[in-house]
């Protein structure tokens, strides 16, 4: 049961992880940019430090919500078990 359990929460932290980084992308071309003033540059790119940052973040997430998912399902599933016994 511990390794379904693992297998699960990696399967959903990599899927879930995907599905953030793809509604990140999403969300910046759909918000419009607004014209700079005169004389101002365009925002630089971020850095190494704060896109290793943005990534760990979503990993985090992602383990989050995953460890939560399984917790429920193989909660439910063993709650499940339990009452079905005569």
């Amino acid at each position: 049961m511990i390794k379904a359990s693992l297998l699960i929460m990696t399967v959903l932290t990599v899927l879930i992880s995907m599905l953030l980084s793809w509604r990140e992308r999403r969300k910046a071309l759909a918000r419009p940019a607004a014209p700079l003033p005169r004389g101002r540059r365009a925002p630089a790119r971020l850095g190494l430090m704060a896109r290793a940052k943005v990534g760990l973040d979503r990993w985090v997430t992602a383990a989050a919500i995953a460890a939560l998912l399984t917790i429920a399902v193989l909660g439910g599933l063993h709650w499940l078990r339990v009452l079905h016994e005569p």
